[in-house]
């Protein structure tokens, strides 16, 4: 039950679509623009710098919400399966923002939310590891899809292996052994919402990364 309700509380949180709000509030619907898509990228596309910044740290932080949140509900009383929960929280909030049942589970990628629940969920080198791995594949391909993609992989190798060495302080094998399996599942999540865009990078399509609606192939 408790997970239950941590991936409910994550939702809730991840139904705040900052791009689709921004866009609305701007006179844009970001879901008839660009990739049609309600995130980060399609944000900067089609609106600007300004619009993408917000949309990160809207959709960044509205996952570091949940865990806060579920840390209040759950931190004095469920001490030992906290590090297991908040990642929990964290997957709602990237279903919530991925599938926004009032926009007809349209939504974004989740790859800002998931950079909220690595920020509250690990430690800082973890943290750096994969802001330098998509700030490097980004500056070098200018392809956002595969900087988001190599984190998320980075991701769950950190998750694992951080876990193996006791980084999460959880005792119980099995939380541990769900942990990973939470991170395996955002990972493949993100790949099955993506997978557009690895079909234009196989075939040579994908676009690069631009601002204010000039993509460029």
């Amino acid at each position: 039950m408790e997970r239950l309700i941590c991936v409910l509380v994550g939702y809730v949180f991840g139904l705040i679509q900052t791009g689709y709000i921004y866009g609305k509030k701007n006179g844009v619907d970001l879901r008839k623009k660009g990739s049609g898509n309600a995130g980060t990228t399609n944000a900067l596309r089609t609106m600007g710098w300004k619009a993408g910044a917000v949309t990160l740290l809207g959709d960044c932080f509205k996952c570091v919400a949940a865990v806060v949140v579920v840390h209040l509900i759950y931190g004095k009383t469920h001490t030992d399966m906290m590090p297991l929960l908040s990642m929990y929280a964290g997957m709602g909030a990237v279903l919530g923002h991925n599938y926004p049942f009032y926009l007809k589970f349209k939504g974004g990628k989740g790859i800002a939310a998931t950079a909220g629940l690595i920020i509250s969920t690990t430690n800082i080198w973890i943290v750096l590891i994969c802001l330098a791995a998509f700030i490097a594949i980004v500056a070098a391909t200018r392809y956002v899809s595969l900087g988001s993609m190599t984190v998320v992989t980075i991701y769950l190798i950190s998750v694992i292996v951080y876990g193996q060495h006791g980084g999460f302080g959880v005792e119980n094998v099995s939380y541990l052994h769900e942990m990973y399996g939470v991170a395996a599942f955002l990972m493949i999540l993100a790949f099955w919402r993506h997978r557009a865009n690895i079909k234009r990078l196989l075939g040579g399509t994908e676009n690069k990364i631009s601002v204010g609606g000039k993509d460029k192939k």
